[in-house]
This record gives C-alpha cells, structure tokens and sequence, in this order.
C-alpha cells in the first residue's frame, strides 16, 4: 500500500466499540505517575477502587482504537505526533461501554522535504444512550510522505501562553520504567520499548510516548490548581516540542486567567521545553 492522500481524505470508521473497565482506569493513572507517594491519599482516589474511584480526563486519549494506524501507507517510523487537543463533555465514567467515531478530518501537503500533516479527529459516546463523553484531535507529522503536490493547508493557530512569568510550577520526576507501564494502555510502538528501534529513529535510547507526557502535564495542573478534582477540566490541548527519556524530571510552568490554565513543560536535567502552548480550558 502506499500513502494515497486523495483515497485517505475523509476515511472514517464509525461504532467502535470499546470497553474500559476500574482496572483500565487504574492503570492510566499509575503509567502516568500518580500515587508515587502511598501516603497521598488525593491520589490513591485514582488509583484504589476502595474510596470511591476517580477518572483522569486524558485517559480519553487512550480509548481511541488504533488511534493511527500503521497501514496507511506512510513511513511508520517516521510519523510524529504533533499536537493533541481534548474536549471533555462531562466526566469521564471509571468503567464503560462506548462507542468511537474516528475520521481523517485533513491532510497537508508540506513540501517533499517537510512531509504530510494530517488531522486526525475522533468522539465518544456512552453505548447504552449515545451521551457525548469527548471529542479528539491529533495532527501527526509523516515526515517520509510529503510531495505529491496536495493542497499545503494552514496548521491551527497554537494557544499563546502569558508572556509574564508563571503563576505556578509543579516538578514531578518519570520512572526508568514508564514507558513500559505506558505502553500497556495500548500503545504498543516499539520505539518506546525497544533499544534497537529506538536507535534506527535517532534515539539513544527508547522515548517515552507524548500521550504520557501529555497526562503527567494533566497530573500537574490537577495538582497544582485543582486540589485533584478532575470534573474541572473541560479541555485540554498541548503541542509536543521535543521528547523526553524515562526517568527525566519534568517542570510543568502554569499560568492561570479566569478559566484558561496556560500551561508549558520542560526537561529539568537539560532545560528543554518539551510541550508548547499548553491549554486546560475550565468549566465555568
């Protein structure tokens, strides 16, 4: 197969359906470092089913099947996940049957040099009566596929962050191992496991997924802003910037205006900023 932009525009599937269990949901929380400290009991509320169990809201990225795919005729090793954007309609159930729609919303020609954008969008909804859980939308970089002389679009303006100095911070450290506890909520891709894949994509060693860094920033406005009450957040958007290696600390810098948390991470141990243009938008 090969990377056919004018057959891919507007693929869809529709119905997906998707089971999540206490357990799922337990394990979200855990991949993304909560309850690290057993004594934070505001955090064993996400990861003990004893007290009454709690939802991450970003554990909806994670309830998208095959959220892209490998088949689509593009270089797989060199796809890059650019930017991801969450709405959350209401909170998220700690267990359910849902059902997904996924579509490819756009495609970008960036020049052969550049690559391809695509936009990647997808909703959930309870089973038993269709109620909107959320809505997502990924752009991803397919760096091998550019050139084939399509439409070169415009990317969506990214959130500007304050240009004062952060209200906030929050500094949580990732584990050796998390990507490989990452990896278990189902994204399997090697690059985040393997050594070997790790060095042939120009890694020295295997990263650790962008979603997961995603919700460790999710984690620390939790944290830091909401006292661990996630029905507070009713969108959540970052644009990733660089990678980061398990076992880095990450310093998550907040602004708060109204119901907007701005929002930018970086790598302590190199100074590097790893997610950009960071937006929690609040419900009023």
């Amino acid at each position: 197969m090969t990377f056919d932009p004018e057959q891919l525009i507007g693929t869809q599937q529709t119905d997906l359906p998707i089971n999540y269990s206490d357990k799922d949901t337990i394990l979200y929380a855990l991949s993304i470092g909560l309850s690290r400290d057993a004594q934070n009991t505001r955090e064993l509320a996400y990861t003990y089913e004893g007290g009454g169990l709690m939802t991450l809201p970003t554990l909806a990225t994670t309830l998208i099947p095959d959220m892209f795919p490998a088949d689509l005729g593009w270089d797989f090793d060199r796809v890059l996940h650019c930017e991801q954007r969450l709405s959350i309609y209401r909170p998220l159930p700690t267990a359910a049957e849902i059902k997904v729609d996924k579509r490819i919303a756009a495609i970008h020609d960036l020049g052969k040099s550049r690559g391809a954008m695509l936009y990647f969008e997808a909703d959930g909804r309870l089973a038993a009566d269709d109620t909107a859980l959320f809505s997502s939308g990924s752009t991803i970089l397919a760096r091998g596929d550019g050139g084939f002389g399509g439409f070169r679009g415009q990317a969506p303006k990214p959130h500007r962050v304050p240009s004062r100095e952060p209200d906030m911070s929050c500094q949580l450290k990732t584990s050796a191992s998390q990507a490989l506890l990452y990896r278990l909520n189902g994204d399997y891709n090697p690059l985040h496991a393997d050594p070997r894949v790790a060095a042939r994509a120009g890694y020295k060693r295997p990263i650790l997924h962008g979603l997961c860094t995603y919700g460790v920033a999710c984690h620390a406005i939790l944290k830091t802003v909401l006292d661990y009450d996630y029905t507070f957040i009713a969108g959540f958007d970052a644009r990733f910037s660089s990678p980061v290696l398990p076992g880095d600390t990450i310093a998550t810098e907040i602004w708060q205006d109204g119901n907007v948390v701005s929002f930018e991470c970086r790598v302590v141990e190199r100074n590097v900023t790893v997610l950009k243009a960071g937006r929690c938008l609040l419900r009023g």
